[in-house]
């Protein structure tokens, strides 16, 4: 087992430290490829997005109808157990 741990540390190659580069330089790389990964989406037009924002407030005004109506039939019964 010695002799396997003894090969395996020879073979691999040492690490060696990585400059670190300035604050500056990772600052500028960060918005080169902010601004390369930007070009890449794909936005939607505005025919999608008004669809889209009909659904989701139809969707919101169903869940609003289906909260009341079960807040409702609670308040309901909790009043006529109460009274």
């Amino acid at each position: 087992m010695a002799k396997d741990a003894a090969k395996d540390a020879a073979t691999k190659p040492a690490k060696k430290k990585e400059k670190k580069d300035s604050f500056g330089k990772r600052f500028t790389h960060f918005f080169k490829d902010l601004k390369s990964e930007v070009k890449k989406v794909v936005w939607p037009s505005k025919k999608q997005i008004k669809n889209n924002t009909l659904v989701v407030l139809s969707f919101m005004a169903i869940a609003a109808v289906f909260v009341w109506i079960i807040d409702f039939i609670l308040s309901a019964l909790v009043n006529l157990i109460f009274k």
